[in-house]
């Protein structure tokens, strides 16, 4: 339906995936101009788009959990145990090589099919080398040493007892729950900027060069390119970090992630919510508010749930274009034809 809110959108997909734990999760598109967004769920997703149907979005993780492990139910940990996957492979989440052999080793366990076997190697290669590095042949070697030591520990083990010690390893990186920004600092020199559970972070190379918590973040504000983050620390100092996203798109992009991890992870009640302005003026600029809960209320909320898990059908090593088979869970050819639009979304791929 073309006046369709974003966020029956999300409840359909949540519900034909038999997804109580939803908040972690948003929908991501990109527009024409390559510009990443996630889907607004108060807002009309036709308005949204400025392409033509058919649409094509993400349904990936949105709000990383602050401890992954503790998650309630199965179904809500193995859709993150498939992001934080396909961010390994990707280079988003940069480890040591051993560490890199023993999620790979972890993750070959869940698949239980050793013809995988070069595809997981691939992936360890990828989160041991980091974004734009280049892989030496003596760097495989050290790797496949390492999985060859690390396999074997894991052998035995459920899917479930895997993926439950993949997310406590991967939760203890540096860069978990990373979705970088590119920009530049004042220098010009090329850094990644990303919210992540515990803070803000920003990285250069494979390196972190800044970690701030939350509680130290007292503004974000945008201007044209320019992103600035207002930092309150210790004996009252005051710092201001300035970058540049590579178009004004971009720069508002990542100020609103900003507003909304921030929103997520420190207040207490979603009550506290305020819109935010991206000027020092309120009436100029772009005004904002996060509408969805906060992580309390979420975690609050999970632990009063009460049902027979979902039985899962685990996908292959890297999510394919399809959703995995979940069962329990309504179909989308369920909708009616009529009330349905051209629109494609696939799992964790964004």
């Amino acid at each position: 339906q073309r006046d369709a809110k974003g966020q029956y959108l999300f409840d359909l997909l949540c519900h034909h995936l038999n997804l109580l734990e939803k908040d972690y999760f948003g929908i991501r598109f990109v527009d024409p101009d390559k510009q990443r967004h996630w889907l607004e769920f108060t807002k009309s997703v036709v308005k949204q788009m400025r392409a033509q149907p058919p649409f094509t979005m993400c349904f990936r993780v949105k709000f990383y959990p602050t401890d992954p492990a503790a998650l309630k139910e199965e179904i809500t940990r193995y859709l993150v145990f498939l992001q934080i996957k396909r961010d390994l492979y990707h280079g988003r989440l940069l480890c040591k090589t051993s560490d890199a052999a023993l999620l790979a080793a972890y993750i070959l366990q869940v698949a239980k099919r050793a013809a995988e076997l070069t595809a997981v190697l691939l992936i360890a290669r990828t989160g041991a080398g980091g974004l734009g590095t280049d892989f030496h042949i003596h760097v495989f070697h050290a790797i496949f040493f390492f999985f060859s030591y690390f396999f074997p520990s894991c052998s035995g083990q459920t899917p479930a007892t895997s993926e439950l010690n993949f997310l406590r390893k991967a939760q203890t990186l540096e860069t978990y729950g990373v979705d970088p920004h590119p920009c530049k600092d004042v220098s010009g020199n090329a850094a990644f900027l990303a919210f992540t559970p515990f803070g803000f972070v920003v990285l250069q190379g494979n390196k972190r060069v800044h970690f701030i918590k939350w509680n130290e973040v007292t503004k974000m504000k945008f201007e044209g390119k320019t992103f600035y983050l207002y930092v309150s620390q210790k004996e009252e100092k005051k710092i201001v970090l300035t970058y540049f996203a590579p178009t004004p798109e971009a720069c508002k992009h990542l100020w609103k992630c900003g507003i909304e991890n921030q929103a997520f992870y420190k207040l207490e009640k979603s009550s506290q919510v305020r819109t935010v302005s991206s000027s020092n003026l309120f009436f100029k600029g772009s005004r904002f508010r996060y509408s969805g809960r906060v992580a309390k209320e979420v975690m609050e909320s999970s632990a009063k749930i009460k049902r027979e898990p979902p039985e899962i059908h685990r996908a292959g090593l890297v999510p394919s274009r399809s959703c995995p088979s979940i069962t329990h869970g309504p179909r989308l050819s369920s909708v009616p034809r009529t009330r349905r639009r051209a629109v494609h979304i696939s799992i964790m791929e964004g």
